[in-house]
């Protein structure tokens, strides 16, 4: 069995979005997953916020008993000596009691591992991390009670075939970013963005920005030293159209083309999504770009259903390729990734 995380609100679409893919998938109103018996094929998932792969339900009463639980899953299912991280975390009640339950877990497992699994314990990464390095483990678990739960253990060749639809961040989840000096919030969905790709603008690169105003994207990216191109048929805030970091060019940005391919897309444009879809592909058709971030924008949930398209055609012009509801998202769904 494999768990999904869904986005905030949208556990009704991850179901829809699981069996569009070929994937028997229900939900419970007593615990906070999507579950199936399958993975999909491509591991693309828009609505899901964390993939727990072969996942275990348990119920345990006692401490201890979580930790025995726990480490007797790692034993079945992890390598020898591999490095592997820990995500524990309560889906249950509001107040404190659940973290207050998973620190205990935590603590009881490490005395275990300490005393009975020496190696086990050698090779635990203690430490959060943004991104696990692609030969590391990752074990976790979720409280959805005091005495319920599920756990997952994913060897690190399976963590690098689902990146696209697994985070190293615990539940999936990246807070807003915060920036006072912004023209907007929009500014988070580039970070989180870069975040779940593990790649960053950079000083010397060059963006184009389309549908730049009032310029939060191309705030960014001239934060970071890089030279943005920016299109719009409205201006971008005063200080940004100062700078030297931009060119602004007064157009359609349906229809710019770069005069050779840039390091990034970035395009966070109020649009129709099958024009968004379209424009992405087509950069993608002609390799305009070595990586990208596009917001896809919706009215309403009755063309979820398009996805598909992206999902089918644009992997095959990529090395990387993710679609996912970011935190940072509103009723959107954002495209990203590295082209080939």
């Amino acid at each position: 069995m494999h768990a999904f995380l869904p986005a905030e609100g949208c556990d009704v679409f991850l179901v829809d979005e699981l069996k569009q893919a070929g994937v028997e998938a229900w939900s419970s109103e007593q615990q906070p997953f999507v579950l199936a018996e399958t993975l999909p094929d491509p591991p693309l998932l828009a609505f899901a916020r964390q993939t727990l792969p072969n996942a275990r339900e348990l119920s345990q009463v006692s401490i201890n008993g979580w930790a025995d639980q726990l480490i007797e899953v790692m034993l079945a299912t992890l390598p020898d000596d591999q490095p592997w991280h820990l995500h524990l975390w309560p889906a249950y009640g509001e107040g404190k009691a659940g973290q207050h339950r998973c620190a205990l877990i935590h603590a009881a497992l490490g005395e275990r591992l300490k005393k009975r699994r020496r190696s086990l314990w050698r090779s635990w990464q203690k430490a959060d991390a943004e991104i696990l390095p692609g030969e590391h483990a990752l074990v976790q678990a979720v409280l959805t009670a005091p005495d319920a739960g599920i756990i997952s253990a994913a060897p690190a060749p399976l963590l690098q075939d689902l990146r696209a639809i697994f985070s190293p961040h615990i539940a999936g989840d990246i807070p807003h970013a915060e920036d006072k000096a912004a023209p907007s919030r929009a500014f988070a969905k580039v970070i989180e963005a870069e975040l779940r790709l593990d790649q960053r603008i950079e000083r010397g690169q060059t963006c184009v920005d389309l549908g730049a105003s009032p310029g939060s994207w191309s705030y960014v990216a001239i934060q970071r030293g890089a030279h943005v191109i920016a299109i719009d048929r409205s201006p971008l805030r005063d200080d940004l159209m100062r700078s030297p970091r931009l060119q602004f060019i007064q157009a359609d940005a349906f229809k710019y083309k770069p005069e050779k391919p840039v390091d990034w897309l970035i395009c966070d444009i109020i649009a129709a999504p099958q024009r968004s879809m379209d424009l992405l592909l087509e950069w993608l058709r002609e390799k305009q770009m070595n990586r990208f971030i596009v917001t896809i924008k919706f009215k309403g949930s009755d063309e979820y259903h398009l996805l598909s398209q992206l999902k089918n055609e644009a992997r095959a012009f990529c090395t990387d390729f993710r679609l996912t509801r970011l935190c940072a998202n509103k009723n959107e769904v954002t495209a990203f990734g590295c082209v080939s």
